[in-house]
């Protein structure tokens, strides 16, 4: 690929070894190898909606690598800057399946990894300057002081190029040292981006408010020009400068795994604005989208092409 994509994005994208059947990972006989990654499963959401969509990363020179690579160019994502390092592994995931609807145990290998090793030297600015928009999460921050170095550069730099930045703070509570450096990391990264998508208990911990609209009000108050807050099952609650208001949730018949859901929501709220929707049907496609994922065993199989979505929403307003 050789010309300017629309959005990029920078984080670890993992093998993820999930259980082919319900047990706990203690129990777990058999596993699937899948993708894992937040910043992964948005870009994948992206690019099957046709934006162009390129990926920042550091993968270890190992069979996990060379195949997320392979991953990486079947969605059609730009991996120019994805590179193999051959002193680092590729992170690595397993997580449980439960038939219940509750979220599965996960388990993460990825301390040492190829992408934690990852710094400012790794940060393509004339690539990334060149593309509308940034999407970043609250785990890259988490996986090493130099890759915090890194998420925050970025940031800073397209937002300073006129560039909107989007944030999922996306809490990985174990991948930090305390809450209170997670909650002062993560919110000083809001402050650098224009567009965050906290879920309601992560607004909660990272606010020390309970309502959606006290969550919103607070990011506002520090920069942010679009505030969309996931309720789960309830919804979303949408704020900007301007406007706000609730969008109802979407049923799911049977969930089969929560993981990967919030990235489909934000995968849907990203491109819808970039296409230049309202933020009420952004979240609106949010949600229809984050519904979908629920539905599906692996962290981006439920991530719909454009034809499914039309179809998606179409069966949603019948």
């Amino acid at each position: 690929m050789t010309t300017a994509v629309d959005v990029v994005t920078c984080g670890e994208p993992m093998g993820l070894f999930a259980s082919d059947h319900v047990s706990s990972l203690k129990d777990a006989g058999r596993f699937v190898r899948l993708p894992a990654g937040a910043e992964l499963n948005v870009a994948v959401g992206l690019s099957r909606l046709g934006h162009k969509v390129g990926f920042i990363s550091n993968l270890g020179d190992d069979s996990l690598g060379h195949w997320l690579l392979d991953v990486l160019a079947g969605d059609g994502i730009d991996h120019r800057f994805v590179t193999l390092d051959p002193r680092h592994p590729t992170g690595l995931m397993f997580k449980s399946r439960r038939q219940d609807g509750g979220d599965p145990d996960v388990e993460y290998y990825r301390k040492g990894s190829a992408a934690s090793a990852m710094s400012v030297e790794h940060y393509p600015a004339e690539y990334c300057r060149s593309a509308r928009h940034l999407h970043i999460t609250g785990i890259s921050p988490a996986l090493s002081q130099s890759m915090r170095d890194l998420i925050f550069h970025m940031a800073k730099d397209m937002r300073a190029a006129g560039r909107t930045v989007s944030f999922d703070p996306n809490l990985r509570k174990t991948l930090w040292r305390s809450n209170e450096e997670m909650i002062d990391c993560l919110n000083q990264l809001a402050q650098s981006s224009d567009w965050i998508f906290p879920g309601l208990s992560e607004g909660q911990l990272l606010t020390g408010l309970q309502e959606p609209g006290e969550i919103a009000d607070f990011y506002l108050a520090r920069g942010c020009s679009v505030v969309v807050v996931k309720l789960g099952a309830q919804g979303a609650y949408y704020a900007t400068h301007e406007t706000r208001g609730f969008v109802a949730g979407v049923s799911v018949e049977q969930i089969v795994d929560t993981v990967g859901a919030g990235d489909g929501f934000a995968a849907g709220v990203v491109s819808a604005l970039l296409e230049g929707l309202s933020v009420q049907d952004a979240a609106k496609r949010g949600n229809a989208i984050g519904a979908r994922v629920l539905g599906f065993p692996g962290d981006s199989d439920g991530l719909p092409t454009r034809t499914q979505l039309t179809e998606l929403q179409d069966s949603q307003t019948d």
